[in-house]
Order: C-alpha cells, then structure tokens, then sequence
C-alpha cells in the first residue's frame, strides 16, 4: 500500500503566524487612527470661534505674525491699554517699522512708543524663545499671546515650556473663511487644521520628552528656515 504524505499541517502552521501578523498589524493600524481622530477632535475642541477680549490686562503683548489681522488686533489691545508693550515676533528681516506702520495708519504714535520688533524667530518655537527674552529683559510676568484660534495651542504649549513663571493669557484672532463658512466644508481649512494638528502632537511630544531629561532637538540646533515671505504674509 502506498502512503501519501501529507504536507497540508506544515503549510497551515506557516500560516498561523502570518494570519496572526497581519491581525497585529491591522489592529494596531486601527487603534492608531482611531487615537489620531480623538485627539484631532480635542485639539478642534481648543479653538474659540469668536474673538473674546481678554478678562484682564497684562504687563505686556505679544503677537504671532503670520496670519490676517493678527498684528491689528495686537495694536487694538495696545491700545486699549491691556497691556504696557508689545512685541510683533517673527517680522521678516527685511521689513523695517515703515512698512508695518503702512498698514495701521491709526497707530503711528504707539509703533513709534511701545512696540518692539523681533526678526529673529522663524517658527513658533523659535517665537516662543525670544518673547521669554523680550519678558524677562523687562521683568513682565503676565503676557497676553495674540495668534491665529488654530494656531493658538502650539503657541501656549511653546511658552508655557519656554517661561513656565509667566502668566499667559490668550487672545484668539478668528480669521474671515473661518467666521463665514465651517471649517469642514472648505478643503483648505481641513488641510490647514490637520496640518496645524500634526505640529502641535510632534511639539507635545517634544516638550514632554524634554520635561524628563530627553532633547530632540536642542534649542540651538534648530534647522535653519527656508526662506519666507514678509511678516504679513507668513504662516506659522
């Protein structure tokens, strides 16, 4: 009598681990995205929808160029007397005072008095590095942070950790296409928060890591930026 050799068993315990493999993998896929979409929607939960003047005043202001009406907004609180000075951090190297003071016509005598420029910065942490200069050069404690509402966490985030003695006090500026239609029927606005999404997670990591011990990315070994538009115009 012939016997037949039966090669069936070894081929599906060869196969086990690979259907167990690609189970780890998928599962693990899955939890990732679903993580990524709860944080997504925390981070979304951060963002004000209306512009809200701050509950006080501080010993100084400090604004975020990047996007529209930021630094106007910043020269209204100026003005209103929130706060003694203010920094416009992130102008670009080449703009002198003049061609900010083009587009605020209204507020020649405070660019001239109490406004401070910061050329040097060319991302939000590198923001974050010369305000903590700029406050502690004048002894403030309290600042008030004008930015963008989507840009806002990362900025808090970037000085909590840069000045943890200081008090901030955020002011969001809410941008037109964000007032006048929701973000998730406007493709560039989705692109922009998911894009803003993934700075602020690779920041959050950063800063945690550096809170034990462990620096990615010292301080002073930051890339050197590519080069950008003028302050008006730049993004952070």
């Amino acid at each position: 009598m012939d016997l037949q050799h039966d090669d069936s068993t070894p081929r599906a315990g060869a196969a086990r681990p690979r259907g167990w493999l690609r189970a780890v993998i998928v599962g693990s896929l899955a939890i990732l995205f679903v993580a990524a979409a709860v944080g997504f929607i925390a981070f979304l939960s951060q963002l004000r929808g209306v512009e809200i003047k701050p509950a006080r005043s501080a010993d100084g202001i400090v604004v975020f160029t990047g996007g529209s009406s930021r630094v106007a907004d910043a020269m209204e609180l100026l003005a209103g007397g929130y706060g003694k000075r203010l920094l416009i951090s992130g102008v670009h190297p080449t703009n002198a005072a003049r061609d900010i003071s083009r587009s605020l016509p209204d507020n020649q005598s405070l660019l001239g008095c109490c406004v401070d420029l910061d050329r040097s910065a060319a991302n939000t942490r590198g923001n974050a590095a010369e305000t903590r200069r700029w406050a502690q050069e004048r002894g403030f404690k309290s600042l008030i942070v004008v930015t963008s509402n989507y840009h806002m966490p990362r900025a808090i985030l970037e000085l909590s950790h840069a000045m943890p003695d200081v008090t901030l006090i955020p002011f969001a500026v809410i941008g037109d296409k964000w007032r006048d239609e929701p973000w998730w029927t406007s493709g560039a606005t989705l692109r922009l928060l998911l894009s803003e999404y993934v700075k602020y997670v690779a920041a959050e990591v950063r800063v945690r890591l550096a809170d034990v011990g462990i620096e990615v990315i010292p301080e002073a070994d930051q890339p050197a930026p590519a080069p950008r538009r003028p302050a008006t115009a730049q993004a952070n």
